[in-house]
């Protein structure tokens, strides 16, 4: 399957659970880790828990191996599908750890088409 396909699965089922601010960085020219990487916020750690369950059922029913997961019971959860990692973050983590910034280099992508207006 396509590389995009994954990051829209990703991104509708984020959207789905209405996360803040959900934002795609396309990191392949920066980094080895992976050529995208999703952002999303959380309003609580519950809300954080329930879009990384959202996101891991949606992208594995559709196919996609999910490697690993970090920070289970954390205000930041690690989804990572070998070229897609998924960061969801409570909102004062995302805020202090500022992951846009750190991956400033990688170029945003435009998600309007993958979510609901």
């Amino acid at each position: 399957m396509d590389i995009m396909e994954k990051v829209k699965v990703a991104v509708k089922a984020l959207d789905s659970k209405k996360a803040v601010d959900i934002k795609v960085i396309d990191v392949a020219d920066v980094s080895s880790i992976a050529d995208y990487f999703i952002v999303a916020s959380g309003n609580s750690s519950t809300h954080v828990k329930t879009l990384a369950d959202e996101a891991e059922f949606q992208l594995v029913s559709n196919g996609f191996a999910l490697d690993h997961i970090e920070g289970r019971s954390t205000s930041w959860i690690l989804l990572d599908f070998d070229d897609v990692v998924i960061h969801v973050l409570g909102m004062e983590s995302r805020g202090f750890y500022d992951l846009e910034r750190l991956w400033a280099d990688g170029k945003d992508v435009d998600i309007s088409e993958f979510i609901d207006a």
